[in-house]
């Protein structure tokens, strides 16, 4: 802002010292107004600062943690809206399923052709020898409006618990995708200094065989190494796109949409406590609940089977209007007659089979659910240990091994292959590490949705 002032100052000095010939398109800063010329040089100051602002790119902040995703796909992923408003649906349907059905009007010509009166045909109301006029409200059985509304919001809340199962699988979904994707950055990260490393073995190789002490064999091995390692960084580049994009998608945005670099996730848990892990898979696991609520929609329409073993009813008012003579009043009372026991027996061991299938499928559940549990605490109490063992023994063995192959190369002791092989370990037994710290993450993803923990 200094700087554009001065300007401004001394353009307007300038102005003043010039010759009183002057073009026609020059303003003198005396006719300029003092606060004109404020205004002006404050425009001038916000336009440059707007421009310095739009010229800085945004940074994305969703991707960093899978907490953030998992909370942007709730209201924005297309699946899960559809079963959030399918469980909608099914809350809506238990007020009406208790309703009355409504009442139906009727309306009667008798004699519409005047046969009897010698008038011609009419299909007008008191134009014919008598218009009946009758209203019928339809009535269910004793207890047949209750079972309805249960048999409703046992749907309902079947439906919930579809809906928390469906948004289970997809909170777990995003959380694998992105340690997936943060596994792939840590590999960037890895490849990037590997292939750092291996170039400055490069250097040193070039300047130890200019000098005749190292063969071109060596040389050659090294340009190999680092090759392949170029072609891992492209591979690991290219996944980790497409991770992103897969993310992307369970967000319902652009496939190419930024995403944030990874942040470093939560420290991994101890050791798990199995017998609580299985309990709560068996009560909380989401498609067990959702088994187990099919189970109370079964025995409410069982229910409802049943009942219709009762005959439904109707009433009703009918008024009578003759062409000639007095308007009469009827009342009128229909029952079902329930002659069709062959088709009511059908539905009731109909819905017996279906009680049954309910029950086999909670069963079915439970066992798939204790089964992938099992799978599951098994590989990260198998991921623990190997950590432990990667990070406390044969990382820092790797990482002497490089150290000592180093020392002994300066001294001339041991070969150039002898300090590319170290290298190579060490950038192998670091990738080792990063999988098995992704795959134990995984399990653990796992086991939270098989437990719940993801609702």
């Amino acid at each position: 802002m200094r700087r554009v002032a001065e300007g401004l100052r001394v353009h307007f000095t300038a102005c003043r010292n010039r010759s009183p010939m002057k073009p026609t398109f020059a303003v003198s800063s005396s006719r300029l107004p003092r606060p004109a010329a404020l205004a002006l040089v404050f425009a001038l100051t916000l336009g440059s600062s707007h421009a310095w602002t739009q010229g800085v790119p945004d940074t994305p902040t969703l991707g960093a943690s899978p907490q953030a995703l998992i909370e942007y796909a709730r209201q924005s992923n297309p699946g899960f809206a559809a079963a959030r408003a399918e469980a909608s649906a099914a809350q809506e349907r238990v007020t009406p399923a208790g309703a009355l059905p409504d009442p139906t009007f009727e309306i009667e010509l008798m004699d519409a052709t005047n046969t009897m009166s010698g008038r011609s045909a009419s299909l007008l109301p008191g134009q014919v020898g008598e218009t009946r006029y009758r209203i019928t409200q339809p009535l269910p059985g004793w207890g047949k409006r209750d079972l309805a509304v249960k048999a409703a919001e046992a749907q309902a809340t079947q439906a919930d618990a579809m809906r928390d199962a469906s948004w289970a699988e997809l909170a777990a979904k995003i959380e694998t995708l992105w340690l997936r994707y943060y596994a792939a950055d840590r590999e960037r990260v890895l490849n990037r200094e590997g292939l750092t490393l291996l170039q400055s073995l490069e250097e040193l190789s070039l300047a130890r065989y200019e000098l005749g002490l190292l063969p071109q064999q060596a040389v050659l091995r090294i340009q190999r190494e680092i090759t392949a390692q170029r072609l891992a960084l492209v591979e690991v580049e290219q996944r980790r796109k497409g991770l992103a994009a897969g993310l992307n998608g369970l967000l319902g945005r652009a496939h190419d949409a930024p995403l944030a670099a990874p942040a470093d996730p939560a420290p991994l848990p101890g050791q798990l406590e199995a017998g609580a892990l299985f309990k709560a898979a068996a009560s909380a696991n989401p498609d067990v609940n959702a088994a187990a609520y099919g189970i109370d929609v079964a025995r409410a329409e069982r229910e409802r089977t049943y009942q219709d073993r009762l005959p439904d009813f109707a009433v009703g008012v009918r008024n009578n209007r003759p062409d000639e003579g007095k308007a009469s009043w009827d009342v009128m009372f229909e029952v079902m007659i329930p002659l069709q026991q062959s088709s009511r027996r059908a539905r009731e061991r109909e819905a017996e089979y279906m009680l049954i299938a309910a029950e086999a499928r909670r069963e079915d559940a439970r066992a798939r659910a204790s089964g992938e549990l099992g799978t599951a605490w098994s590989m990260y109490a198998q991921g623990r240990e190997t950590l432990r063992l990667l990070e406390h023994t044969l990382l820092p063995q790797a990482r002497a091994t490089r150290d000592a192959s180093r020392a002994a190369l300066a001294s001339g002791t041991v070969d150039f292959d002898s300090v590319i092989e170290a290298e190579r370990q060490l950038i192998d037994i670091r990738m080792r590490q990063l999988q098995t710290e992704l795959e134990t993450r995984l399990a653990l993803t796992e086991i939270r949705k098989l437990t719940g923990e993801l609702n």
